[in-house]
């Protein structure tokens, strides 16, 4: 199994009703094939009345062992099933490496 589907394993003990794992690393300055950085789209009702940084820490808390090893980055966009088709299903797009020698 790789990182990539690991986490969305993991993640789906948040009962998500739209989940999206992007393994983003090819944008960054690793060797071909990494698994580093890490976009995930994430959509439960379990957010309801959550701030977003305690949503972050739910996320943090089942990924505790990838994120102490190999992940580097972990882009989060977490929302309400309300908050997901406000925004139209739409999250927003990563910014370019600007690090690393690219």
């Amino acid at each position: 199994m790789t990182l990539q589907e690991q986490i969305g394993q993991k993640l789906k003990a948040l009962s998500p009703t739209v989940l999206e794992v992007e393994n983003e690393s090819h944008r960054h300055s690793v060797p071909p094939n990494s698994e580093t950085h890490f976009k995930v789209t994430l959509v439960s009702e379990r957010f309801d009345g959550l701030l977003p940084v305690k949503r972050h820490q739910q996320v943090y808390k089942l990924l505790a062992d990838e994120m102490s090893g190999p992940v580097h980055a972990l882009a989060l966009h977490l929302y309400t099933p309300e908050e997901w088709e406000a925004r139209g299903g739409e999250r927003p797009d990563s910014p370019d490496c600007r690090g690393g020698g690219k």
